[in-house]
């Protein structure tokens, strides 16, 4: 079973790094021409080690908290190693929050300085900065904030960081991060640099396949999942640890994204199934404009079928692939999945994703297509993956068997609950919570699911997100939601109910979907109140509520539902950071609509 190491903490691996393999490009940066500039673990070993002794000479000592409010940057995992070196703990924050929640945030860990990226973040700290006793500093990374602080380390002796460096142990706290929360206050959960070592060297260990590199190419990959989430640090952890060339990207529009996929080629990515949702359709659009609709529907169920058959050769369940179908699988190679492996970079084989769901056959699509995608399930509580689908296995639709070292068991209610290493050691501050989720040393996740012969374990909804209608039947919207959004016109959907006689929903609807759907038949884009009563639109959601439907009984079906004008957003407090819906905000923000359902 792996264990966290015995010694030392994470920004070791930096200072190592540069020892053994000095002139290794270990990041990449752009310049200001927008080129991507390789780092090499000597510079980056310099910068961390310059950074660290700046943060010295502004006071930041062992076990201070500092906050980190940027979008992903290179300097973010700068200042994550700096930290680590002297032994604070970064505090993440993410760059859209409120200023309320900035000041619970920062209030609650009590940190003594914060790290943000540009004036607008700088204006919402000095907003509830007089509310804020231990703040002492605030940097702006657009303002110079770097080369200020190793400007100001230069009267500080290297030896004096290295004695910090030493100091720090796996069970030293590395971390803490807010939960994004769907509901109430964010919990700051407390995370060690012995959490952080063992779930990314697990991780690592196991899914070689995914971290190691072709022969001939190195090992890289494009982070673009926000830092503050847990997932992004491990990715961000693990690529260090793991000597994987790491690069940045701050957005995660595909407008922004595929360009630095392409110029980047990273060997595999890591990424929400959102982002594996927005290429898919923009492939499908891309060939429906050029009139080639029918060929790429046929070449998806082709991948379908082509790695539903080598899943169940895995499993022993069949002989994999026909000789009939490795041949249509061959003739849509060139001019299908190369193009979509191309949207990736070109080098992409292999990609993990977490954070939500992913639909089985968005997966078997994928796979099909030359990119195997190991979906997982995680927490922050857990520092990311207790569980992930291993190489060679890969059960599609499901969130894989437990992490080697992590124990998953279904509780009596169907709540899961799970034991390693990687859980975290309790809420900042907030016993009671704590209490509440850590049961005999397992973590109740709050999470339902169910656990197959094979040991794999399938999400089926949130415990406090069941519905009870007013007859007394339990519903599990998220089953019905992922359907619905099964369709392409379906951007979110939030499934209602409780304490009513019927389940009804919400639909938003994919903006670039609708244009696109509107081009094709010669129709101007209307205004979005007037879209949302179009007849065809209407008709077009109908097919994908009925069609969820099928999937369940009577009683826990979608008897009508509402076409909303806008999508849900972050920006407008409906979303987590990590796109996941906040149902009661959402409630309450659409009362009326929602009461009109049942009228």
């Amino acid at each position: 079973m792996p264990t966290a190491p015995p010694v030392g903490g994470l920004a070791d691996a930096v200072f190592e790094h540069a020892r053994t393999e000095p002139h290794r490009a270990a990041l990449s940066r752009k310049d200001a021409a927008g080129r991507w500039r390789e780092v090499t673990s000597l510079e980056f070993r310099d910068e961390v080690l310059a950074l660290a002794r700046g943060l010295l000479a502004e006071g930041v000592r062992f076990g201070d908290r500092v906050a980190l409010m940027a979008r992903t940057r290179y300097e973010w995992t700068l200042f994550d190693f700096a930290l680590w070196t002297v032994g604070a703990q970064s505090v993440p924050v993410y760059p859209t929050s409120s200023a309320d929640q900035v000041h619970w945030m920062l209030h609650d860990a009590g940190v003594t300085a914060c790290v943000v990226e540009h004036e607008d973040h700088a204006m919402t700290v000095g907003s509830v900065v007089d509310r804020l006793p231990r703040l002492q500093r605030l940097w702006q990374l657009d303002a110079g904030a770097v080369a200020a602080l190793v400007a100001a380390g230069e009267r500080v002796d290297e030896e004096v960081v290295h004695r910090h460096r030493r100091a720090v142990t796996p069970e030293s706290v590395a971390t803490v991060i807010y939960t994004s929360g769907t509901t109430g206050r964010p919990k700051g959960c407390v995370l060690t640099h012995g959490h952080f070592m063992f779930e990314a060297d697990t991780l690592v260990g196991r899914w070689q396949e995914v971290f190691g590199a072709r022969p001939g190419e190195e090992a890289s990959t494009l982070l673009f999942l926000p830092l503050a989430h847990v997932f992004g640090r491990m990715v961000e952890v693990a690529a260090v640890r793991r000597r994987v060339r790491l690069g940045h990207q701050p957005a995660l529009t595909a407008s922004a994204l595929l360009p630095d996929l392409a110029s980047f080629r990273p060997t595999f990515v890591l990424a929400v199934p959102h982002v594996f949702e927005k290429l898919y359709a923009a492939a499908r659009r891309r060939a429906e404009t050029e009139g080639r609709a029918a060929p790429f529907d046929r070449a998806v169920e082709v991948a379908v079928a082509y790695a539903e058959a080598q899943e169940h050769k895995a499993f022993g369940l069949g002989p994999g692939p026909s000789a009939a179908l490795r041949l249509q699988h061959q003739f849509f190679e060139k001019v299908v999945y190369a193009k979509v492996r191309e949207a990736l970079g070109g080098r992409v084989r292999h990609a993990m994703s977490g954070g939500s769901a992913m639909s089985r056959r968005l997966g078997l699509f994928f796979a099909g297509a030359g990119v195997t995608v190991y979906e997982g399930y995680g927490l922050t509580e857990s520092a990311s993956a207790a569980t992930a689908n291993p190489p060679g296995r890969v059960k599609y639709g499901t969130v894989g068997p437990p992490v080697p070292g992590t124990s998953v068991r279904i509780a009596e209610d169907g709540e899961v609950w799970l034991r390693g290493p990687h859980v975290f050691s309790g809420y900042l501050g907030d016993p009671e919570a704590t209490a509440a989720v850590l049961r005999d040393g397992a973590l109740a996740t709050g999470d339902l699911g169910s656990l197959d012969a094979d040991g794999y374990l399938t999400i089926t909804g949130r415990k406090k997100e069941i519905l009870v209608t007013s007859s007394g039947k339990s519903v599990s919207p998220m089953a019905l939601e992922e359907r619905v959004c099964a369709h392409p016109l379906v951007a979110q959907c939030l499934v209602v109910g409780n304490d009513r006689p019927f389940v009804a929903a919400l639909v938003t609807v994919d903006p670039e979907a609708v244009a696109h759907w509107l081009a094709l038949r010669d129709r101007p884009e209307p205004p979005p109140a007037e879209l949302v009563r179009d007849p065809e639109l209407e008709a077009e959601i109908r097919r994908a509520v009925v069609s969820a439907n099928t999937a369940v009984s009577q009683a826990e079906s979608i008897r009508t539902f509402r076409i909303l004008a806008r999508p849900f957003s972050e920006e407008h407090g409906l979303l987590t950071p990590s796109l996941k819906l906040k149902r009661r905000a959402i409630e309450a923000a659409y009362a009326r609509e929602i009461a009109a359902l049942y009228r």
